[in-house]
């Protein structure tokens, strides 16, 4: 919304559409519209380009025009309509076309001609709705002050008229005007006054609502950017990994051990393969959202494969597992996968290590996970360096890892071991969780990251 204007009064951005409001007002030398500020004040409008509502305002002119004349028949001891009458009547009707551009302005101009109107002692009729929907546009558009002195600058000047003018203005002989027709104008008033304020009050409703909206889908779309983002990482991260240490291999060995080096190519075949199948499903579900994945998602019953793939690395992993296997949601099934496979991806890249050590840990209601290397730190990893911002800052692994225990109200510890090594440890509650409003900084505060850990994550 722009401006406090309703959505019926949406503007029209296409050229030609109207000139704007600031290109026709006069203004003086020193750049500021007439009348100082009270003029900044008063014709202060909406931006340029609202389309002028001709159809209702036509509408509503010719009612105006032929009902006051209608209802004048009736009324012989009022003056009869002149030209002074309808032109007075044009000039509370035809300023209601720029009620969105210039609300303030329409609201006080369209009071001010039915104020004469009433003065001149012309007959009562339907004049008053020019002066209601001035002023419904006025308080719609939040300017309240300038929509209730139009209301109050009419009903003063109908008691003025009716009960204390009427000796020294037409029609002559009149007298005081009854209780009863000042209860009706009142009654009007507030009527109009409550239906706008009404209409404000729903408007206002209206747009926190379209925000709200609006925010979650912002919100929807950076989780799942997030998860998109963490699922590239972990596949991409792993597998090239693997291809990296065995292409090293195969380079070393083309020579001395063509067989080995057939074996080092025929591991990069199968986890290139294996990486584009993953990559190809992830990008489908960014092409067709909303559909269901074609393949399932891994989890902890793929870890004999993850382990098969790492000895291919030449990392040799030892599984131990405590407690009975409960069936696990897909969410936690996937955490537990992902953050095992990164840390093992992380000790390939980082670690000097050959062995790794895989304990889960089957509680009620929770699992835990722990993986160990020996170490020590390759060259150029920041291990032993006493760089506690490489865990923080060195990479995408430990924060995916964070983010997904998270998700699911866990924790994730990080860091080098007292004697020697590294470790990582999830506590994952397999109860369901209700993340917090940022993934992000929700899983930063639920994380517990060792200060001392130097170990950078891929």
């Amino acid at each position: 919304m722009e401006n406090g204007r309703p959505p019926w009064a949406r503007p029209c951005r296409g050229p030609g559409r109207g000139l704007g409001p600031d290109r026709w007002r006069p203004r003086d030398d020193d750049g500021m519209l007439p009348g100082g500020r009270f003029g900044a004040w008063l014709f202060r409008g909406s931006p340029a380009g609202t389309r002028l509502p001709w159809a209702s305002t036509a509408v509503l002119t010719v009612f105006v025009l032929v009902g006051t004349r209608f209802a004048g028949r009736n009324q012989p001891e009022r003056v009869d309509l002149d030209a002074l009458a309808y032109a007075l009547l044009l000039a509370g009707t035809v300023p209601l076309l720029w009620r969105h551009r210039f609300p303030r302005t329409v609201a006080l101009g369209t009071a001010v001609a039915t104020a004469v109107y009433l003065a001149a002692g012309y007959p009562y009729g339907p004049f008053l709705l020019s002066v209601a929907l001035g002023c419904f546009a006025a308080v719609v558009a939040g300017q309240r002050v300038a929509a209730w002195t139009a209301v109050g600058l009419v009903w003063a000047s109908h008691l003025l008229v009716g009960h204390w003018l009427y000796r020294w203005l037409p029609p002559s002989g009149d007298g005081p005007a009854p209780w009863g027709e000042q209860l009706f104008v009142t009654v009007l008033v507030v009527a109009v006054v409550a239906v706008s304020e009404l209409a404000r009050v729903r408007r206002e409703q209206f747009g926190r609502m379209r925000a709200e909206r609006a925010a979650a889908a912002r919100r929807r779309a950076d989780e799942e950017r997030l998860r998109i983002a963490r699922e590239l990482h972990d596949v991409l991260a792993h597998s090239i990994s693997v291809i990296n240490v065995q292409a090293g291999v195969g380079l070393a060995l083309l020579d001395e051990d063509p067989e080995q080096a057939r074996t080092a190519l025929t591991t990069i075949k199968a986890a290139s393969k294996e990486v584009l199948g993953e990559v190809r499903q992830v990008l489908a579900t960014l092409r067709t959202p909303g559909d269901a994945p074609r393949a399932p998602a891994p989890g902890l019953d793929r870890l004999p494969e993850l382990c098969g793939q790492a000895k291919d690395a030449g990392l040799a992993v030892q599984v131990t597992e405590q407690g009975r296997r409960p069936k696990l949601s897909p969410g936690a099934d996937l955490a537990a996968f992902r953050i095992v496979q990164e840390a093992l991806t992380n000790i390939v890249r980082h670690s000097g290590s050959r062995t790794a050590r895989v304990g889960l840990v089957h509680l009620p209601g929770t699992l835990e996970i722990t993986v160990d290397d020996d170490g020590p730190a390759t060259a150029g990893d920041a291990r032993g360096t006493g760089d506690a911002g490489a865990v923080a800052g060195g990479g995408n692994g430990l924060v995916g890892m964070r983010e997904r225990a998270a998700a699911l109200g866990g924790t994730v510890e990080a860091g080098p071991r007292p004697d020697g090594g590294f470790r990582v440890h999830a506590r994952l509650p397999l109860r369901t969780a209700t993340p917090a409003p940022d993934a992000t900084g929700s899983a930063r505060a639920a994380d517990t990251v060792n200060p001392t850990a130097t170990e950078e994550e891929s």
